[in-house]
């Protein structure tokens, strides 16, 4: 058995100026086996790497479509005998594809992501060092059934906590709520902490092209009327709140109002924390916003949420089941 390594392009996989490339500008794609020959340590793993080169896209242009159509081929590599798989694409929505696979996948076999923040022309690129963890990781048993996992900077991070936290730093991936669950130790992956993996997401079709799930995050001096257009383009509504899920008293009864129209989800945008079910009650509390039908997003972050809620609609969930989903995944 073998790991299947699946490379969708991104900064990991970025040479120089490519053909219309100008002003040293990167944007050549390096394929799979180019990636794999920098890592010559990869060959002391002990199982085999099988190379799938799919479309080398900026992951800011992945699509739920393509990351539902990559489940499904590592899921057939597992089928066919992979003992693990490994994913490499841009960070920029890393941690959103990785929540998204988190979501679907069915299997024990590790299902592991990766990339770099330094491209290969500058000096001391990581993108090697992290698909060579990557590959560890999916190869040990010790990642068994862990779902999703986001490998990076020698820390193995579980898909549904990680974020990008910094624009540039080769450290830039971090569980502010958790920690990392595990690390590479001198090539030995050791995982310190294993959290409960949660039911997936039926893996059969999942439409999602026509279903919009809108994004407001809160700010100083909100205007509410900038919400009252997604009652008619939207299926679905996250909001990033202030602090423990709250918003100016002249957001709550637009919100409100909106809930009783679709699913509304109540997170916080500060980035780590839960949003608080029964401790503060003004109006634009994070009490009052449920009363008013929100739903309560516990400590996911606006951009997993916004993942969790557009499956869901796809798959025909009502409001029961949506909240129920969140209850077990917030």
């Amino acid at each position: 058995m073998g790991v299947a390594l699946f490379t969708l392009g991104g900064t990991i996989a970025m040479a120089g100026p490519g053909q219309g490339g100008a002003g040293g500008l990167v944007v050549a794609r390096l394929s799979g086996a180019d990636l794999t020959a920098a890592v010559p340590a990869l060959g002391e793993l002990g199982v085999p790497l099988e190379v799938h080169d799919l479309d080398a896209v900026p992951s800011a242009d992945l699509t739920f479509a393509q990351i539902l159509a990559l489940v499904d081929s590592a899921s057939g590599a597992v089928e066919a005998g992979a003992c693990g798989v490994v994913v490499t694409q841009g960070t920029d929505t890393l941690e959103e594809t990785a929540f998204l696979v988190d979501l679907l996948w069915p299997r024990a076999e590790p299902f592991v992501l990766t990339g770099a923040m330094r491209n290969p022309t500058l000096a001391g690129p990581d993108g090697p060092a992290n698909l060579l963890a990557a590959a560890r990781t999916a190869a040990s048993p010790a990642a068994r059934g862990l779902g999703a996992l986001v490998a990076f900077n020698d820390e193995i991070h579980a898909a549904r906590w990680v974020r990008k936290t910094h624009s540039t730093s080769t450290a830039a991936f971090a569980s502010p709520n958790t920690g990392p669950i595990g690390h590479v130790i001198e090539g030995r992956v050791r995982v310190l902490t294993a959290p409960a993996r949660h039911r997936p997401l039926p893996l059969g079709p999942v439409a999602v092209d026509g279903v919009r799930v809108a994004l407001h995050t809160v700010t100083l001096d909100d205007d509410a009327d900038t919400l009252l257009p997604l009652a008619g383009t939207a299926q679905g509504l996250v909001v990033a709140g202030f602090g423990v899920g709250h918003v100016p008293s002249a957001l709550a009864g637009p919100l409100g109002a909106l809930a009783q129209r679709m699913p509304v989800v109540l997170t916080s945008r500060t980035g780590g924390g839960s949003v608080l079910r029964h401790t503060y009650g003004a109006i634009g509390s994070e009490t009052d916003l449920q009363r008013r039908g929100l739903i309560n997003g516990g400590l996911l972050d606006p951009y997993k949420a916004r993942i969790l809620l557009r499956l869901m609609l796809a798959g025909g969930a009502d409001r029961e089941a949506i909240a129920a989903r969140f209850a077990e995944h917030g």
